[in-house]
This record gives structure tokens, sequence and C-alpha cells, in this order.
């Protein structure tokens, strides 16, 4: 039957290992794009349609794949007829992980156990809308509800972390705590880049004119980051070139950027390049994890990207060359014995192979100090998931893993951790039958809760 108890779980040692060992362990989302003020603020949900559809460019992929116009997913319809738009599309994508997660969303935060389609849209919208109006659905109930321990933002390191300070003093139940995306300090040729340097400068308290400045700022921001709690960085690495430069050639890069002066290929992969080894320093002394995300072909369509901004549905996957450019980068820290405990991930599961091979190069002292991440966004599917633990699995050590994130800007996306919990269990499930691993309740177990919770607890320091 659809969504019962056992699905995903194909034998009877998945549903042993993910019923009594896998369902109840709490969450710990190391990454997500929830707003701290929202968290903070615990507004309700002025209908499903804000809580389901807001910001989720997944499903405004699946929309426009089904031919519904703009208008009815981030243009002006009304919150009813874009709802009705969804609930008309889900019938038509069937095998797509957000026709199980979507259900699942329905059923497991709002007990309404109803097949998503036009027919039962009114009855859905009345039910859900009735109990998003209660005290139980406020955005800090929905965490609490989900079993969340802790949730880690993604913040700008000009951020002054006052949403995090207050719900530092208020909230009990879970920790929210900062995660360091220091992408505007890493992208001196956008236009904004100076913009943000006098962001930055104000943040710290003192002008930021040179190079030597900047490095200096972001290695105080770290020290800020980490006092409230901060113990993980965040990069988007949709290119990755390395190129060395010293700094006498940094430094013209850098006043040329703070003019808007146009910079070649060779400067911006060099000012990258250098401003990331002096990031690793302050992660690895601080002994954080340093997560980096790779290979995203952002803003692929230019016309909707003029009229929407980025981050709206319009990346694809990048399918440049990576291992090459990315070993010099983590060789150089590991050279000065400075390499972080690190996170992978890369958007093209091409990649997969490569960065299992060279991740294995570095690791030492501590156990999966560096990890291949969680399936990323085109990844995060049933299959995308298999194919990850299964290189996880036969390139490392399958029981360091630290597990799943959300990677999500929606309240209601903490489903994804049961999905992958199910796929997880089913995953060794299978191999326990093929006579791969033992039947032995204990050791499994604790494989599956470790994965599920206690190896991200233990990993991060929280």
């Amino acid at each position: 039957m659809f969504l019962n108890d056992d699905f995903l779980l194909t034998n009877d040692w998945s549903k042993k290992l993910y019923h009594q060992y896998a369902a109840d362990m709490p969450i710990i989302d190391y990454h997500c794009h929830l707003d701290p003020e929202e968290i903070y603020e615990d507004k309700h949900f002025k209908n499903i349609t804000e809580a389901w559809l807001g910001g989720d460019h997944y499903k405004w992929r699946l929309l426009r794949a089904c031919g519904v116009p703009e208008s009815h997913i981030t243009g002006s319809a009304s919150d009813y007829d874009k709802f009705i738009a969804w609930c008309q599309t889900v019938p038509k994508i069937v095998g797509n992980p957000l026709y199980s997660w979507t259900h699942l969303e329905l059923k497991r935060f709002f007990g309404v156990d109803l097949m998503i389609n036009e027919e039962n849209a009114d009855e859905i919208w009345k039910k859900v809308n009735e109990k998003l109006a209660t005290s139980d659905f406020t955005r800090l109930n929905i965490i609490k509800n989900a079993n969340v321990k802790v949730v880690c933002t993604t913040d700008d390191p000009a951020d002054d972390l006052h949403y995090h300070e207050l719900l530092a003093e208020e909230e009990k139940d879970f920790k929210v705590l900062p995660a360091f995306r220091p992408d505007k300090a890493l992208n001196a040729n956008k236009e904004d880049f100076g913009a943000w340097i006098k962001h930055l400068s104000e943040a710290c308290g003192h002008e930021i004119t040179s190079y030597t400045e900047l490095i200096a700022a972001l290695g105080d921001r770290v020290d800020y980051f980490h006092a409230h709690g901060g113990r993980l960085s965040d990069h988007a690495f949709d290119i990755l070139r390395y190129v060395e430069a010293d700094e006498e050639q940094l430094e013209n890069i850098f006043q040329k950027a703070l003019k808007n002066d146009a910079l070649t290929d060779d400067e911006i992969d060099a000012y990258r390049t250098e401003t990331m080894s002096r990031l690793i320093h302050f992660y690895h002394d601080k002994n954080w994890t340093m997560q980096l995300h790779i290979h995203a072909y952002r803003d692929c369509n230019t016309p909707m990207f003029e009229k929407l901004g980025p981050d709206t549905g319009y990346d694809g996957l990048n399918d440049l060359s990576l291992t090459m450019q990315l070993q010099p980068l983590l060789d150089r820290a590991e050279k000065t014995d400075q390499l972080p405990k690190t996170i992978l991930y890369s958007l093209n599961p091409n990649d997969f192979p490569g960065l299992m091979a060279l991740l294995g190069c570095f690791q030492k002292e501590t156990a999966g100090k560096l990890q291949l991440g969680s399936g990323w966004w085109y990844n995060d599917t049933y299959a995308g998931m298999r194919n990850q633990l299964t290189q996880f699995a036969e390139g490392s050590v399958l029981s360091n893993f630290v597990g799943m994130l959300t990677d999500s800007r929606s309240f209601l996306s903490y489903t994804r951790h049961e999905y992958f919990r199910r796929v997880l269990c089913g995953f060794i499930g299978e191999l326990v039958e093929r006579g791969e691993a033992p039947e032995d309740e204990e050791m499994l177990g604790q494989l599956v809760a470790d994965i599920s919770y206690n190896n991200a607890n233990e990993y991060f320091g929280f």
C-alpha cells in the first residue's frame, strides 16, 4: 500500500532496522536555508500554499514541466489557485521523490491521509489551514514536533547573528546555530563586491582597504561565529579552478575588485584559490567542518534569471573536470597539517568515484575526517541516495557517515530524513539478504542509529 508503515523497506531486516533503530532517532539538520529571523518570530503560515510552495523551486520546476503558467507559480495568482495548480500536478509526478515527500508532509505533519489531487483539494485546503492556525503549527513548533535537536542555518560573514543570540536565550528544545557561508567574500568578480566589503567593515567595526585586512576580518568573523555556536562552514564552488598567486598579485586583484574593474579568469581563480586556502586554516584552527558544494550550473535561463533572480528553479549540473583542481587545494592544507574535517558534495553524480578516491588520500586521525556528502539536490532521490550510499560503502567506511540534511528553505522538509532513513535501512537490509552483511542485530542497529543521528552529533561537536 502507498506510504504504509513499511514503504521502501523491502525485507524483514530493513523493517526491523528502521522501526527499532532509525524511526525515533532525533534529527540534526546540519545544513539548511531556513531564516533564523523567521524561526525566532515564530509566526503562523497564512495557509498551506505559503507552507508548501513558498520558495520551493523543486516544486516550481515540476509545475513548469506540467505547463502551469508562471502566474500560478511565482506570479500574481491567488494562493488558492497556486495550491490547486499543485494538486493538479501531483498525480502526474509518480516516480519523482516529491510525490512521496508531498504526501508524507501532508500525512506526518497534519495527519491528513488523502491522495493529493484536484478532487481532494478543497478538503485538504480546509483541514490543513485549520491546523496551521493553531498553536501547534507555528514555525518553532513544527521544528519541535519533527524531533529536531539542531538546525544549522546558512549565514553571511557580515551577519550580526542577532536572531541566533535571541534564539539561544529563549529556545530550549533545540539549537539554532549559524554556519559560515563566505561566498560573497570569494566572489570578487561580482558587481556588489565593493558594497559587501563595506558591509563587512561595518560588522568588524573598522574599514577594510587591503587584501591583508580582508583576511584578518574574515578570521575575526570566524571567531565571532564560533562564539555563537558555529561549527561548520559552507561554500558554493560551482566552478573550481586552482591558481596560485602571491601577496602583491592578490592586493592588485583586490583593489581592482573594489573599483569594480573587470577581472580576468585567472585573476578570479587566483583570488578564490588563495582566499579559500586562508579560510581553510581558520576552519582547522577551530576544529570546524568545511562543506564544499560543488558543480551546480547556475542561472541557465537568462530571461527568467532577469525576471525572477537566482534560486528560482533554473540551475543545472556542471560537468567540468573536478579532481585535478580539488586535489591541490586539499594537498596544500595537508602539507602544513591544516586540513579540517571536510564534507564534499557534488551535484554531478559522475564526480562521486573521483571524490571517493581523492578523499581517501587525506584521511587521518579523525574517523571519517573526509566524507562524501549526502545526496544533494538532483541526487536527493531514491536512486541518488542509493548511489551515494553505495559509493560511500564501497569506497570508504559507511559507519562513519554523518547522514542526511534538508538543504531546504521549507519548514516541512524534515520528512526527508524519514525518507532517507528508510532508504538506508532498505540498503542495509538488502546487504543482509544477499549475504554481504551478517544477521547481527546489535551491530547493524548501531550502524543505523549512528548514521541517523549519533555520528553527526559527535562529528560536528555541537
